[in-house]
């Protein structure tokens, strides 16, 4: 099943989030490869592809997971929750309808 995570970043998070990005995509190229990965991306603060010191208000991932606590427990050991870039995490089931 499909698990929504909806992350909340602390303010001023930029300088957190450069600092543990790399290892963040690398995590999430890996739901790709293992073909779990429906989206993933940041919430500019700003309406702009690239919010430059504006920085990112928070993420959205979506992907494949066995069941809730597993998604959750994905979501716990991310990068970017161990270097304190997210002030809230949210995962929830999510059903995908369309496409």
């Amino acid at each position: 099943m499909f698990y929504s995570i909806y992350c909340t970043d602390v303010p001023e998070s930029l300088p957190l989030r450069k600092s543990a990005r790399e290892q963040h995509l690398a995590r999430l190229n890996a739901l790709k490869q293992e073909g779990r990965l429906l989206l993933a991306g940041p919430f500019p603060v700003v309406d702009s592809p690239d919010p430059g010191t504006a920085g990112f208000s928070g993420s959205l991932i979506i992907a494949e997971f066995d069941a809730l606590r597993a998604a959750q427990e994905w979501a716990e050991q991310d990068p970017y929750v161990v270097a304190g870039v997210y002030a809230e995490v949210e995962v929830k089931p999510f059903l995908k309808v369309l496409p």
